[in-house]
């Protein structure tokens, strides 16, 4: 049997966040056996000019908005052994999503970014309330010893007072965050440094329909 790569006890904690307020946050949560390898992987990436620009909205209504965004992006497609350890990391979470709050979920696709010193992702939301893709949005944290004067802290707001910031999350190797998509309005602050991470998604089956509305 393959051992797991999240401790049961940090997922616990996660689904109980979850259900109380909308949104978890994990310092250390990932191993730095999952976290190194992938920060080295993008780095490499990086050297060798692979990431694309990344843009707001999706289809046709996609388009580069650097007023907006200023990160660059890659895809993860399991290429890699770090990647498939991440991406097996994360079906571990999606099944305890699965069993204890009965989402759903069958899906997760993940991207790298990076934002280069002065880049900025302005405040929004993953998804749109009524719309059945987007359910449980992850981001993890790449960048070792984060400065103290790094900046590029996401901000997480109160649903119910967008203008309410109810944490900021420094960018710290191992530290993990996870949301639901479509009610958590935050954004990432302008950084000083280079700043790495992975952000993803768990989707639900659009034909299940709803929406995911734990108790809080």
């Amino acid at each position: 049997m393959t051992r797991p790569h999240l401790p049961p006890a940090r997922l616990t904690e996660l689904v109980d966040a979850l259900v109380e307020q909308g949104w978890y946050l994990g310092e250390h949560f990932l191993p730095e056996a999952l976290h190194a390898p992938l920060l080295a992987e993008l780095e490499t990436m990086a050297s060798r000019e692979a990431l694309d620009a990344a843009g707001v909205g999706r289809g046709r209504e996609h388009h580069l908005r650097r007023d907006i965004r200023g990160d660059a992006i890659r895809w993860l497609d399991r290429e890699s052994l770090a990647q498939r350890r991440y991406l097996e990391a994360m079906g571990e979470l999606q099944k305890a999503l699965n069993q204890a709050l009965f989402l759903g979920l069958f899906e997760y696709e993940a991207h790298f970014a990076q934002y280069p010193p002065g880049a900025f992702y302005r405040r929004h939301l993953d998804s749109f309330r009524g719309r059945a893709n987007r359910v449980i949005s992850t981001v993890g944290y790449l960048n070792p010893d984060w400065p103290a004067d790094g900046d590029g802290e996401m901000v997480i707001f109160d649903e119910h007072d967008p203008d309410r910031e109810l944490t900021r999350v420094r960018p710290e190797a191992g530290t993990f965050v996870c949301f639901l998509s479509d009610r958590v309005p935050h954004e990432v602050l302008p950084t000083r440094y280079p700043r790495a991470s992975i952000a993803g998604w768990f989707r639900r089956n659009a034909s299940l329909g709803g929406l995911v509305d734990p108790s809080h």
